[in-house]
């Protein structure tokens, strides 16, 4: 028993999840970076321990050095400042290549796991998908998160280090300006809150606002959309539309990049100013007859004060930035998290030598809950080596059933057998090796024939590229342009005619040489010259291998082993063409439509 497999996702309205569970899940990221990481802290810890003790030579030299004349210990002690400074440097360096290095093969798994995830959905979820919005969740939003993950973290260890360890230094140094130095800092820390709260909330709409114009540009300049907007004149139309889209854009960086940078320039405004301030407290100090403060260590804690001014600032910052980034996680979990309706089972069947024997039992199909029924109650079978033709009107559901063999969708009632076994049982690998699709949308990749062709047998060698061309009627062609089969097709293959387009299609399911061939409407969109030539490559195609035609024309099914008619999702009648012309019901109507349209070509 086989559950529903045929759930569709939508994202959530806008609802993130928890943030401590999001917090938690972006650190699993480093996870199996742990080491690397460690060295990065110690380096971060070495550094800031180093740095700090630059303020206590000083002090130093101030207090004790220059007063008593100590030639020697001032050598000593401006040395240690200068190797202090080169340690720093060295540590930055390394510490930056550790963490850039894991900050990227971070970004490289999250790529990798969209990616992959996305290869497993169904054809359902790319139906009702825009691809520029699926481009721009890896492109735009992973991209958008480099800098986080390749710098952000590694700056808050560090900052944190270099705070913690300036602040017990100022401690040791004086207590009462240390308490002065940090009064304000509690609302320093909760005015970076408010303004990452604030740009997390604009960088989710720009990164909405991003894919829709990513979505945009895919569609309006791919080939095919070039062509339909000049064909159409709506040139100007679209330019106006993405100049609008674009404006939209333009007013959310503007608000993410100012947002609450009134408030953070208050900050670093206090912050520059407490110096000032540290030195009018030394002053009234004594005036008051309170304790005094040397030079030295007067220097040496504004030193620090300042020391702890730019980590502190950049702490904030950093605050900021992730609470800006986690809107960006969130977008690339939600596709994480998509879930998979088309699965291998956990014991997957294997078949090594594949007869290629199809059944329909009982099937039943439809989208989600909300649609009707697309397929109902269809019980067929296509012995090995057999053929079928599936025809009937427009949305009759033929395609719908062609793509149950391949799994490109699931079954929601009763089940297809490929040689008695459960498709759904069957392992991906058994069930690419068995079924070839030609169907009439061809997709060619922007590469050469020959790389195109050994999509579908990367080691095949050229006399096999040749064998499967002429048995496709299509070598002749290539051989003639003037790099043949280094002949780029260029996008989507528009350098190439529909017929010819169909034919490399062929060659290259030819070549992989599948058992069982599903032909979905390979040629409804040809001319009859055309049509016939490709038809010929059909017949070569389907030669000793069961075949599923789903026909528009009825011209390329007259000579199936059987042909069923589809209506509404039901099979409707079935038979041989002579049985069911002879029985004058739906196909002998369908034939005689035909042949009124043949007859005004």
């Amino acid at each position: 028993m086989h559950p529903d497999r045929s759930t569709t996702w939508t994202p959530s309205p806008g609802g993130s999840p928890e943030q401590p569970r999001q917090v938690r899940r972006i650190l699993k990221l480093f996870k199996p970076y742990g080491g690397r990481l460690a060295i990065v802290g110690l380096l971060v810890g070495a550094s800031s321990l180093v740095s700090v003790a630059t303020p206590f030579l000083l002090k130093e030299i101030l207090d004790v050095a220059i007063p008593q004349g100590r030639t020697g210990l001032l050598s000593l002690l401006a040395l240690g400042m200068i190797l202090s400074a080169v340690v720093t440097s060295v540590f930055g360096v390394l510490q930056t290549l550790i963490s850039t290095t894991v900050g990227q093969r971070v970004m490289h798994d999250l790529r990798t796991a969209v990616y992959g995830r996305l290869q497993r959905m169904s054809l359902a979820f790319f139906t009702r998908t825009r691809t520029g919005e699926v481009q721009s969740r890896i492109a735009n939003d992973i991209g958008g998160m480099q800098a986080t993950v390749t710098s952000t973290v590694t700056s808050l260890v560090s900052n944190l280090t270099s705070v913690v360890a300036t602040v017990v230094a100022m401690v040791a140094l004086d207590w009462r300006l240390t308490v002065v130095s940090l009064l304000l800092l509690p609302l320093f820390v909760w005015i970076s809150r408010r303004v990452g709260n604030e740009r997390k909330k604009i960088a989710t709409e720009r990164q909405k606002q991003m894919a829709a114009m990513a979505a945009t540009v895919t569609e309006s300049l791919s080939v095919s959309g070039i062509l339909l907007g000049r064909t159409m004149g709506r040139a100007d139309s679209l330019t106006r539309s993405f100049e609008k889209e674009s404006e939209s854009l333009v007013g959310l960086e503007v608000k993410s990049n100012m947002a609450g940078r009134w408030r953070m320039a208050v900050i670093t405004i206090v912050m520059a100013a407490m110096p000032a301030v540290i030195y009018w407290t030394a002053g009234m100090a004594l005036q008051l007859g309170g304790p005094s403060i040397s030079i030295g260590t007067l220097v040496a804690f504004v030193s620090l004060q300042q020391g702890l001014f730019r980590p502190t600032v950049s702490l904030l910052s950093t605050g900021v930035q992730l609470q800006t980034s986690l809107a960006l996680f969130q977008r690339i979990f939600e596709y994480l998290d998509l879930p998979i309706d088309i699965t291998e089972p956990d014991d997957p069947v294997r078949l090594d030598r594949i007869k290629g024997e199809i059944r329909f039992e009982d099937v039943e199909f439809h989208y989600d809950d909300k649609s009707g029924s697309i397929l109902q109650g269809i019980d067929i079978t296509v012995p090995a080596g057999g053929s079928l033709a599936v025809v009937g009107p427009t949305g009759a559901g033929k395609s719908t059933l062609g793509h149950l063999v391949p799994r490109l969708y699931d079954v929601t009632g009763g089940r297809v057998t490929l040689d008695g076994v459960d498709v759904r049982d069957l392992d991906f690998d058994t069930l690419a090796r068995a079924v070839g699709v030609v169907s009439q949308e061809t997709y060619l990749f922007h590469a050469s024939v020959a790389d195109n062709l050994r999509f579908a047998k990367p080691d095949a060698t050229d006399e096999e590229l040749y064998t499967a061309a002429k048995a496709a009627q299509i070598h002749d062609h290539i051989a003639s342009l003037p790099d043949g089969y280094d002949t780029v097709v260029g996008e989507r293959g528009h350098r190439f005619s529909g017929g010819e387009k169909q034919r490399l299609a062929i060659a290259r399911t030819i070549l992989r040489d599948p058992p069982v061939l599903i032909l979905d409407e390979a040629t409804s969109a040809l001319d009859t010259r055309t049509e016939h030539a490709v038809q010929e490559a059909i017949d070569a195609l389907s030669a000793n291998r069961t075949t599923l035609t789903i026909a528009h024309r009825l011209s390329t099914v007259r000579g199936a082993d059987q042909i069923v008619v589809l209506d509404s999702g039901r099979t409707v009648e079935r038979g041989t063409h002579e049985e069911l012309l002879e029985s004058d019901g739906r196909y002998a109507a369908l034939v005689r439509r035909d042949a009124r349209l043949e007859s005004t070509r």
